[in-house]
């Protein structure tokens, strides 16, 4: 799954372009940086190889949702619907901006049913925001019929899904804005790294100025731009961008291990009739990053899960259900509202309401469900050990 995996001279030589000139930050300098603008040169190729017009780089992927609410005008009790499986970046974004994280159910795509989101639509709610967890969508059709019909904003959280698409377009450029994340673990890295995609010039724009003190980056000079608004220092650095702009280039020949790898894989759980698979909406093509598969009820997955730790073939393989960073069961200090600054009185509220919230649905779907992490460096022959291991643990549970 993750770029690291296949770091090499590409990724030196670009930080070695850096490293040669002292200019590390993004902006300004342009004499010394003799011509080496490495974050402007992934923008660029961030909106050729995903097809959208505007992308905005950030300094992590938590940064680039916070920028792209912002942008969108989210903002004090605006209610942002979410699904109850993610990562917590999704509610720590929402409430950085003074927005109210609102919780719903997930169906087997593993994010937004959106009936649930149809359910949960308040006078208050300002923005849909499907999360693609690990490389799959939402059914982003009916989604988009929700905000049209209620004339809401839709934000795609597509951090965990780079390089899956849904009816042609790439996951992530389909809604009003979306966000990837570069972290160290994901399928491009920058090591810490995000970005902002739209298609919609005034967001661009905000967004552009929102990642750097609300510089409006309109003169030649630096000191002498305007700022048209308050805003926050949100830049990613020209190292950072240096190593994605390497990992970029190598997108289509991750993608091709990475679904090659996932297919092998497979194979051998097919092979069991008790083994399902998440839902991939009609159009939609999987990124491949994990192999996300559901067993006949929760206490058989949590015994192939134990039997999995007991062999020593748990590594890689994920029960979100009991997983502290990405399902609500877990997110005591959510529920709880743990924060270090005073957030508001809605805030606040709607956070405590969590705790008497039920999420039957999800439960019974995330309680069955094991995400095997695809690796971009397996070959056949571990392939096939891992596959021969994992069915024979899920066939010992079942008795067989």
């Amino acid at each position: 799954m993750p770029g690291f995996e296949l770091f090499g001279d590409e990724e030196r030589k670009e930080v070695n372009d850096v490293l040669a000139t002292g200019i590390l930050m993004r902006y300004g300098f342009d004499g010394p940086r003799k011509g080496i603008w490495k974050a402007k040169e992934l923008e660029l190729a961030i909106t050729e190889t995903f097809g959208c017009k505007y992308a905005q780089l950030t300094s992590s992927g938590t940064a680039a949702l916070t920028t792209a609410m912002a942008a969108l005008g989210i903002g004090a009790g605006d209610e942002v619907i979410m699904p109850s499986f993610t990562f917590v970046a999704s509610f720590e974004a929402v409430l950085s901006v003074g927005a109210i994280p609102v919780l719903v159910e997930v169906d087997e795509t593993l994010t937004l049913d959106p009936e649930a989101v149809k359910n949960a639509i308040t006078p208050r709610t300002k923005c849909v925001m499907p999360v693609h967890m690990c490389g799959s969508m939402a059914d982003l059709d009916a989604l988009q019929s929700i905000c049209k019909a209620h004339n809401l904003l839709l934000l795609e959280d597509a951090c965990q899904s780079i390089g899956g698409t849904y009816k042609g377009k790439a996951l992530g450029t389909i809604g009003d804005a979306g966000t990837f994340s570069f972290d160290f673990v994901k399928m491009i890295t920058c090591a810490e790294g995000g970005v902002v995609m739209t298609n919609n010039q005034d967001i661009y724009t905000k967004a552009d100025g929102y990642t750097d003190h609300g510089h409006d980056h309109l003169g030649v000079d630096r000191g002498a731009d305007l700022h048209p608004f308050i805003g926050y220092n949100y830049r990613i650095s020209e190292l950072h961008a240096a190593v994605g702009l390497a990992q970029i280039r190598k997108l289509s020949r991750f993608l091709e291990l990475q679904k090659k790898n996932n297919t092998a894989l497979r194979k051998h759980l097919e092979a069991i009739p008790e083994v399902s698979f998440r839902v991939v909406p009609e159009g939609g093509d999987d990124s491949c990053s994990f192999l996300s598969w559901f067993l006949p009820t929760k206490e058989l997955t949590q015994a192939v899960v134990q039997e999995m730790k007991n062999q020593g073939v748990l590594a890689g393989n994920f029960y979100w259900f009991a997983n502290n960073w990405h399902y609500i069961s877990k997110w005591d200090h959510l529920k709880s509202a743990q924060t270090l600054n005073r957030i508001s009185a809605d805030q606040t509220n709607a956070l405590l309401q969590l705790v008497q919230t039920n999420f039957p649905q999800s439960d019974a779907i995330m309680s069955r469900c094991i995400s095997t992490a695809i690796s971009l460096v397996w070959t056949e022959e571990q392939i096939q050990e891992k596959g021969t291991k994992m069915a024979a643990i899920i066939n010992k549970v079942l008795g067989r």
